[in-house]
């Protein structure tokens, strides 16, 4: 059974003990007063560190970079910049990203190795490896450094994505602390993103690996804003051990409070990206339950938070249900129509595979609300999931046809 759980007020991925971070404007991103583009998160001790990483065949060095030294034993750090991706700039964008490893590493005196790298923005642009060289030596690490880190890794974010949560594990207070970006270029299978996860609890690398692709599996990808997957999604957790608490493993007393804080912290930041979708104006939440099992709940509610026409229907709060069902029977669950149930905002508008009347105009209005929560009750088995999406805007084809302009 899991223990408590509390929210940290203000936390951020610093929130745990022996991590801090930094960020400073390199000059990767056009110029803006206040603008960060390149940031490093750092701990005081070596981590035991796992990731998700993007499954698109075109990738980002970084990414493989990235891969190849959490593959090497402990890590200390991560740098990440934003603006370019180092993605399809070929041979010269591995160079380049080991070029960042090294730099960073000895700016803080430690092996290169130990030091991850993550990079975000315009794909088919090289990195830049004088500005960030000489950025590198601007960063100032701090314990409060979280914040300006969540901000250096905003590409079309309109705002930081951070939390923490805090809970006991052997007797001791344990934190997990984290940030993410994304706001288009999202869909499962990862998403346009790059999510960093910190916690002061000691945790097993084998443990921590599986307990991390689960948590991916029901927060990260179940975020949908547009149907594309990015070169350089990286999700990564590390675990520092500062806490002093036995290693977490599979079965051991803390490993459900572990899993379930890990998951509130990966769900938040994930409903987060979706509510920032680009020109979003409302998050789209799809619960579906009774599906036949946990597989076909998902597919049901990753297609109909994907669908453009439902996304289109809940940016002008038009409760046309019809496209829901459509995006269901078209999702590749199991379903039988005589049994699907639909809920808008908890008001039923089909029971038993029959429209029951409601009043339009509530529902409309309930539609304008900041969220929208689409209940889709299949009454085959036991299997539920949940997808995050947002609705489709015009403002989403402003931002995106002027994306290099």
């Amino acid at each position: 059974m899991a223990g408590s759980i509390s929210l940290v007020e203000g936390g951020t991925v610093t929130t745990p003990q022996g991590f801090q971070a930094g960020a400073t404007f390199a000059g990767l991103k056009t110029y803006a007063e206040d603008k960060l583009d390149l940031g490093i998160i750092f701990s005081e001790a070596p981590c035991t560190a796992a990731g998700v990483f993007t499954t698109n065949s075109i990738r980002s060095p970084s990414v493989t970079v990235c891969q190849e030294n959490l593959a090497k034993g402990p890590v200390r750090g991560l740098i990440v910049n934003a603006g370019i991706a180092n993605a399809c700039v070929g041979d010269q964008g591995y160079k380049d990203a080991q070029q960042a490893s090294l730099l960073a590493s000895g700016h803080l005196g430690v092996r290169p190795e130990e030091m991850l790298v993550c990079s975000t923005g315009v794909i088919g642009v090289e990195l830049p490896m004088s500005l960030i060289e000489a950025g590198i030596e601007k960063i100032q690490l701090s314990g409060d450094g979280g914040h300006d880190l969540a901000r250096a890794m905003m590409t079309t974010d309109t705002r930081p994505k951070e939390i923490a949560v805090s809970f006991e594990i052997d007797g001791k207070q344990a934190h997990i602390g984290g940030v993410t970006k994304g706001s288009g270029m999202i869909h499962p299978n990862m998403a346009t993103m790059l999510a960093f996860v910190t916690t002061d609890a000691a945790v097993e690398q084998g443990f921590l690996k599986s307990t991390l692709s689960d948590v991916a599996d029901i927060s990260f990808n179940m975020t949908t804003i547009d149907g594309d997957t990015s070169t350089n999604d990286s999700f990564i957790v590390m675990a520092n051990g500062m806490v002093g608490n036995q290693p977490i493993t599979e079965g051991s007393s803390g490993a459900e409070t572990f899993k379930q804080a890990l998951k509130e912290v990966c769900i938040h930041l994930a409903r987060e990206m979706a509510r920032d979708g680009e020109g979003a104006t409302r998050l789209i939440v799809v619960e579906v339950e009774g599906a036949r099992d946990t597989a076909d709940a998902r597919k049901a509610a990753r297609t109909v938070a994907s669908s453009n026409l439902v996304k289109a229907a809940v940016y002008g709060a038009d409760p046309n249900w019809g496209r829901l069902m459509m995006a269901l029977g078209r999702s590749g669950a199991e379903v039988d129509e005589a049994k699907v149930d639909l809920f808008i905002n908890g008001v039923c508008i089909m029971q038993e595979g029959r429209p029951i009347p409601f009043h339009r105009d509530a529902v409309v209005a309930l539609m304008r609300s900041p969220e929208v929560t689409f209940g889709l009750h299949l009454n085959l088995g036991e299997g539920r999931a949940t997808a995050w999406g947002c609705d489709l805007t015009e403002q989403y084809v402003i931002i995106n046809s002027a994306y290099t302009t």
